[in-house]
């Protein structure tokens, strides 16, 4: 009986705490002018920030098969088909990135043929050549037999090595590994399942997923790379450079005239080394010209310093430090 008095208690207490509370109505939902994926995507482009970016040249040759899956005698190893194919995949990345300008060499196999392609092809010269070969592809087969059931999978692994190239002086300065898998399985109980033929996707997914793993590591190491673009010619106070729109130069933009330092050999490891450049001037770009990434250029004011006099040849332009002047 006190159980029930006590039960009867807390039903009469929550009662009246339950009368007492206030209830606030949902406020109105008002519709906003703009569509919610509008909204959603000037959200990203404020969390984002937008930094200044100039496009690399970078020359991507022909990759070289080192393993022995798919070679013959009667094909050059240049032009094997699991390279090539590893070489059109990194290129691609490469382009959609939309960080670089990708110059192709498909029959490049030297350094010495980019360091002349300018002058004896009058090709758009690149300041980095990116280099590699499939070294690892294989196939096999793995699968779990049970007392009814088993299973069957094919399983496709390559490895491709890449080697990042300064063309001005053939010092290989950056390489790295890339790997990847990819699988398919089939199984069946009792008799029933599913076959599995000869999945020849397999070796392009497996290419494709090296490519991609090495992908970051190429990016990163190009962009620390510094950006420059060559003076054309100098008129008055009126400098010609080259690069326009699609290298990522816009009119308004503000640019460094630099001297190239003095190169000197080192002892230690017997290679040219080329002391820090100088700040000379400031250019403003003011127009633009050419309709391709071949012939484009951009006109640009002086603002600040002098450089005339100096020899052209020891002269590049490359992007302002901000805070510097």
């Amino acid at each position: 009986m006190k159980f029930i008095k006590l039960l009867s208690f807390f039903a009469i207490l929550i009662f009246v705490v339950a009368g007492c509370a206030t209830v606030t109505p949902p406020p109105a939902q008002v519709e906003a002018p703009v569509s919610r994926i509008e909204q959603q995507r000037a959200q990203k482009e404020l969390s984002i920030p937008k930094l200044k970016t100039y496009k690399r040249k970078i020359a991507v040759g022909r990759f070289t098969n080192e393993t022995r899956y798919g070679r013959s005698l009667l094909r050059d190893g240049d032009l094997d088909p699991l390279g090539k194919q590893a070489s059109d995949m990194l290129m691609s990345r490469l382009i959609a990135s939309g960080k670089f300008i990708v110059l192709e060499r498909p029959d490049l196999s030297k350094i010495m043929r980019e360091q002349t392609i300018v002058k004896d092809f009058n090709l758009v010269g690149s300041d980095t050549l990116v280099m590699g070969s499939v070294t690892e592809f294989g196939r096999f087969h793995a699968g779990k037999k049970g007392f009814l059931s088993k299973t069957k999978k094919q399983i496709a692994r390559a490895k491709v090595e890449i080697r990042l190239v300064d063309v001005h002086n053939g010092h290989a300065f950056f390489s790295a590994t890339g790997s990847g898998e990819s699988d398919t399985e089939s199984g069946e109980v009792a008799g029933f399942g599913s076959t599995a033929d000869y999945d020849a996707t397999l070796n392009d997914r497996a290419i494709a997923a090296a490519v991609s793993d090495v992908l970051n590591d190429i990016v990163s190491k190009l962009e620390e790379r510094q950006w420059r673009t060559d003076i054309l010619q100098i008129e008055n106070n009126q400098v010609f450079i080259s690069g326009g729109k699609r290298q990522g130069i816009n009119i308004g933009d503000v640019l460094s005239v630099m001297l190239e330092g003095k190169k000197v050999k080192s002892k230690q490891t017997g290679f040219e080394i080329t002391l820090p450049p100088k700040k000379l001037g400031e250019l403003r770009v003011v127009s633009q010209f050419g309709d391709s990434e071949a012939n484009e250029g951009s006109v640009c004011k002086i603002i600040k310093g002098s450089f005339i006099n100096k020899p052209r040849k020891k002269l590049f332009v490359a992007e302002r430090k901000e805070g510097k002047s």
